[in-house]
């Protein structure tokens, strides 16, 4: 074969054919498609990562909604572990790990019945003189409405009366559905709290190698990550824990001391419900002593009423400025506006399980990003 007819039979490269006028390049992709602006593509980016956000926390609170009962009771009994887990660990070093734990329990739940009884046995003592103190004081805030300034008339509460009277009266099938619907959710109630001891025996005695065990069913590369998290959300939430009960007892103590120094009736019952409702931050305590001054005003006058509304006053500073810095600032780090729209916001979702329950949610998430989050580079 010559050397021409082998250059004839060898393949020739393919060249790229010529599109458009010839010294004109060619126009990029997508170049007829409208100019869209950085601020733009960063807004619609940012708002489809918010919508799915939104979307998986609607879809947890639906779940959560429809077993309700359930998340109460896990919650509980992660709050009774955070209570007596350093018990137990300190009974563990002279008794076996079961025996701790059942004493622990056995010894709060003792504990909690014996206040109570407590608190019934000093209303029923206080129940007669109490009854006479209101009706007298009764009397006293109608004559006080009938005089100057604000001259009421004094048929309108005789008419008020009635009325309630009438009400009760002719709604007594409705009270009574109620009454039987309450019943039925006070048997709910103590299924929740049955649940929740039942799982805070098992949270106290193994909880830490129940976690160690659900982190090693998970893939080698988030392991770590959720073992770090699980830590941090733990020690966030004992220290909410801990630190609101500090907090309510220093509510209790101080609200029981003021109102029996007053003279005002059911101290410690109101004291009780003080301490309670302090497990509500910013709202619980204010109402607490609106009702102790509903009671001062209507068995001591106005005076003492005037004197509950200053205690009120004053225990919101100190629970503001002092024990909530002190006490709340190394376990939660949250400005008090995202402490008030939490509580709102879960009142709204749930009632008052949701505003007892949303600041430490809100703080264990926060704590569980601040975890998982990258370190700055130095």
């Amino acid at each position: 074969m010559t050397r021409r007819s082998a250059a004839r039979s060898a393949p020739r490269p393919l060249r790229p054919r010529a599109t458009g006028r010839p010294g004109r390049p060619r126009p990029p992709l997508g170049a007829g498609t409208p100019h869209v602006s950085p601020l733009l593509r960063t807004v619609a980016a940012y708002s489809w990562r918010l919508l799915a956000v939104g979307a998986v926390t609607y879809a947890v609170f639906v779940i959560l909604g429809r077993f309700h009962e359930v998340g109460v009771a896990v919650f509980l009994g992660l709050v009774v572990t955070a209570v007596l887990r350093p018990l137990t660990g300190l009974l563990d070093r002279w008794i076996p790990r079961p025996l701790a734990v059942a004493c622990a329990l056995v010894g709060s739940i003792v504990l909690l019945l014996g206040a109570f009884a407590f608190v019934g046995e000093t209303i029923a003592s206080e129940w007669t003189n109490l009854l006479a103190e209101f009706k007298d004081g009764l009397g006293r805030i109608q004559r006080w409405l009938e005089q100057p300034p604000l001259r009421l008339d004094p048929h309108a509460l005789d008419d008020l009366q009635a009325r309630i009277t009438s009400y009760l009266s002719s709604h007594r099938s409705t009270l009574l559905s109620t009454a039987v619907s309450g019943a039925g959710r006070l048997v709910e109630i103590f299924t929740v709290i049955a649940l929740a001891l039942f799982c805070s025996v098992f949270f106290i005695h193994s909880g830490d190698r129940q976690w160690a065990w659900f982190c090693t069913q998970l893939p080698p590369t988030a392991e770590d990550r959720v073992a770090a998290a699980g830590r941090a959300a733990w020690r966030t939430f004992t220290g909410y824990t801990h630190g609101i009960l500090l907090v309510a007892g220093t509510n209790a103590i101080l609200v029981g001391v003021a109102l029996f120094a007053l003279g005002v009736p059911l101290a410690v019952p109101l004291a009780l419900l003080e301490f309670f409702a302090a497990f509500v931050p910013l709202i619980g305590s204010p109402v607490a002593l609106a009702v102790a001054a509903v009671i001062a005003l209507a068995a001591k006058g106005p005076l003492v009423a005037c004197l509950v509304v200053a205690l009120i006053v004053v225990i919101g500073q100190i629970e503001g400025h002092l024990l909530h810095p002190l006490v709340m600032s190394w376990a939660v780090r949250l400005h008090p506006v995202v402490v008030a729209l939490s509580v709102v916001a879960g009142a709204i979702a749930a009632g008052v399980v949701g505003a007892v329950v949303a600041v430490p949610l809100v703080s264990v998430a926060w704590a569980v990003r601040q975890s998982l989050r990258p370190p700055a580079p130095a």
